[in-house]
């Protein structure tokens, strides 16, 4: 049984999600790693949540923030068409995008923010997730938790088809 020192520890529920995920991103100055299974960037509602969340990691990218981002790509068309959307976009700008292989599910959410919060829960960038669902995630300021995370992001991202 591992244990981890944590400074915070936040349970985040349901429409917490985000604004507290927004401020995260908002605030990120050196690093930002997103592994996310679905991501939807909704054109017809440039105010949507999951907009905006997708508009904080373009905008970190362009104050400095190194920025890379997982998506899946696999058996769920409506997911890949999506996740593809997101990606281009995010590329488009500059950001380090990579699919997952197809032979594997990328189920995971989550976030590192400057090797020092981790964000892990069941909440997908996409309106019902973010509106309507009941969703937990959690927050966690912790170097050797976010450290741990991001050996895990870069296990993935190894095995990964870089856009």
């Amino acid at each position: 049984l591992l244990a981890y020192p944590a400074e915070d520890v936040e349970i985040i529920q349901n429409r917490e999600y985000f604004p507290r995920v927004h401020q995260a991103l908002k605030e990120a100055e050196e690093s930002m790693r997103v592994i996310m299974f679905e991501a939807c960037y909704y054109e017809e509602y440039p105010d949507s949540p999951s907009n905006i969340l997708i508009r904080d990691l373009i905008e970190a990218h362009r104050r400095g923030v190194k920025v890379e981002v997982i998506l899946e790509l696999g058996i769920f068309e409506e997911v890949n068409r999506n996740n593809q959307e997101v990606g281009q976009l995010l590329s488009k700008e500059g950001i380090a995008v990579a699919f997952d292989s197809p032979s594997v599910t990328t189920h995971a959410k989550l976030i590192t923010i400057d090797g020092d919060i981790s964000i892990l829960g069941s909440t997908n960038w996409k309106y019902y997730s973010l509106d309507k669902n009941n969703e937990v995630s959690v927050l966690i300021k912790s170097r050797e938790v976010a450290g741990e995370i991001e050996e895990y992001f870069k296990r993935i991202w190894n095995t990964c088809r870089v856009k």
